[in-house]
């Protein structure tokens, strides 16, 4: 592994990516999953790298449905495995969920190596060597086991694939993904969704658990009943717009706080014209933006883009 100095702005993200590539190596993680990681890395730094407050809820409710749920299961896939494998061992022995390695590129081998690595931080059984073709796909990731996902109540997934997701909601149970892509089909699909980084949401819901385990069931369904996934979706959403927005500003150096102004008395009295000001300096920097835009240089730019899609 990389050595990265714990002062590098990307440390966090380097060293996930760093356990991704052991993982592979290891023989956990296919080469597919280096994509998937990828692809959940663009959409953490829209969301600000942080835990959202609707994604510190959907935490809190997984949270409740697990201590809920009578044959709570946590799927486990190489990716997960190679990122956060001793907590979701820890998530497993405090909330009793059994935990199963199910794959859509499996093989006994990876299978088998998935399993020793839950077992060398801690767990004591991991389902998934003996799983069957019991769900109706078309693909490997039909393939649980009966005493595991089949019969399971709520599924924990942290990583996953929407047509499953869709598939184990249509067999009636309840199904917590974490997604950082709030477009998904699995984040569109699950009852909750959690828009954050695995390696946040994990220990996020590990310390919600010694509170919510005092609580009584019918508080804890209460807060379960009183949740709706789809303004979690659109808090993400809306936190990616608002980043989004606030980036466009620092580059065009468009003021935020004029906002504020507009049509506020200043210390003369009369009207402050801050949205005058403002669109005036965001025409000004869309018109210098246009400049540097001429047709050479945009020829250029996809001459490049091409070569890099090449290479």
């Amino acid at each position: 592994m990389t050595e990265i100095p714990k002062n590098h702005p990307r440390y966090e993200s380097l060293m996930a990516r760093e356990q991704i590539v052991a993982g592979v190596e290891k023989g956990m993680t296919s080469r597919q999953g280096l994509i998937a990681q990828g692809r959940g890395e663009a959409f953490d730094y829209l969301i600000g790298e942080n835990t959202t407050e609707g994604a510190a809820y959907a935490e809190a409710v997984a949270v409740c449905l697990l201590l809920l749920a009578e044959n709570p299961v946590i799927s486990v896939n190489g990716n997960a495995a190679a990122l956060a494998a001793a907590e979701l061992v820890m998530l497993s022995q405090l909330t009793g969920a059994k935990l199963e390695v199910n794959l859509f590129h499996r093989t006994d081998e990876r299978v088998k190596k998935i399993i020793g690595e839950l077992k060398e931080n801690g767990a004591d059984v991991v389902l998934g060597e003996n799983a069957e073709p019991l769900l109706p796909l078309e693909h490997e990731r039909a393939k649980v086991e009966r005493d595991g996902i089949f019969d399971a109540d709520v599924v924990f997934v942290p990583l996953e694939d929407g047509d499953r997701c869709q598939v184990l909601t249509d067999m009636k149970k309840l199904v917590i993904a974490i997604d950082l892509n709030p477009l998904s089909r699995t984040a569109q699909t699950a009852h909750v969704s959690i828009v954050d980084n695995l390696k946040r949401a994990l220990p996020n819901m590990i310390d919600m658990i010694p509170e919510f385990r005092n609580m009584n069931e019918e508080d804890l369904w209460e807060i379960v009943d009183a949740y709706d996934n789809n303004v979690v979706l659109m808090d993400a959403i809306e936190t990616m717009k608002e980043n989004l927005t606030a980036k466009q500003n620092e580059i065009l150096g468009i003021d935020e706080d004029s906002d504020k102004n507009d049509g506020k008395p200043d210390e003369t009295g009369g009207k402050r014209s801050g949205n005058d000001k403002r669109n005036a300096e965001r025409e000004e920097a869309r018109r210098n933006a246009r400049i540097q835009r001429n047709a050479e240089t945009a020829r250029k730019v996809m001459m490049r883009g091409g070569d890099l899609m090449m290479e």
